[in-house]
């Protein structure tokens, strides 16, 4: 692989294709690998603190097989009056997400971390998003979820695809966060680690 413009290679620890189709966008040479990290909330966690605790844990789990690199790790947490969305896997599930998101709002909590494994440096984030659903009808989400079955998206909703036509408003500081990566985050934690940006 590739260094980058930094002298310092770039890992992905995600498995997600949204997360590296983001990554591609800042045109930097990277590696997508596997973090192997259990991503069950602790009892009791807060949705910020299992966010920025797993996004953290992914980045660190690739740290000994990638020495002279910069390490990304990103986890998301979904919520809707107090129930999380995980991604719900199939049809049956995605289909009890969108009836409950139903005319509320969901929030969605993007967790970043990136690991210098020569300095050892730590940088995290947390961009919120706040999603407001239309009401919709049980019909709409059937031809929804017919025409994109989106069972590996927490909130089951792909707001970069049709999922955009469910939604009243999308409210967040960065629009990649909703999707998984936040790039305006990670541009600035890139260059705070002296790799150039554009």
């Amino acid at each position: 692989m590739s260094p980058t413009n930094s002298g310092l290679t770039l890992v992905l620890a995600s498995t997600s294709p949204y997360r590296r189709e983001l990554l591609e966008r800042l045109k930097l040479p990277f590696q997508a690998v596997s973090p192997g990290v259990d991503e069950t909330p602790l009892a009791g966690e807060a949705p910020a603190v299992t966010a920025a605790r797993l996004a953290l844990a992914k980045a660190q789990a690739a740290h000994s097989r990638f020495p002279c690199s910069l390490i990304i790790g990103s986890d998301q947490v979904a919520f809707c009056e107090g129930v999380r969305l995980n991604k719900p896997g199939d049809r049956a599930g995605a289909f009890s997400q969108l009836r409950h998101a139903s005319g509320k709002s969901v929030s969605f909590l993007t967790a970043i971390a990136l690991v210098n494994t020569v300095s050892g440096n730590t940088q995290t984030r947390l961009v919120p998003t706040e999603v407001r659903f239309r009401k919709l009808s049980e019909p709409e989400i059937e031809r929804y979820l017919r025409t994109e079955p989106a069972y590996d998206c927490a909130g089951s909703a792909k707001a970069e695809g049709l999922g955009i036509s469910l939604m009243d408003s999308i409210h967040s500081s960065d629009p990649t966060a909703l999707i998984g990566l936040p790039l305006i985050a990670l541009s600035e934690m890139l260059r705070r680690e002296n790799l150039s940006v554009p």
